[in-house]
């Protein structure tokens, strides 16, 4: 029991109250030049 989480909670959440979120990539992986430049210096 205790160590149980309530999952009939879960079927009672409402999605609809939730907010959309759009997401954005904040670190974009260097291109194949930039490492080429960086390996010079």
């Amino acid at each position: 029991m205790g160590d149980r989480p309530d999952l009939g909670e879960i079927d009672k959440f409402d999605k609809t109250k939730l907010k959309k979120t759009e997401t954005q990539e904040k670190n974009t992986l260097p291109t194949k030049e930039t490492i080429e430049q960086e390996k010079k210096n």
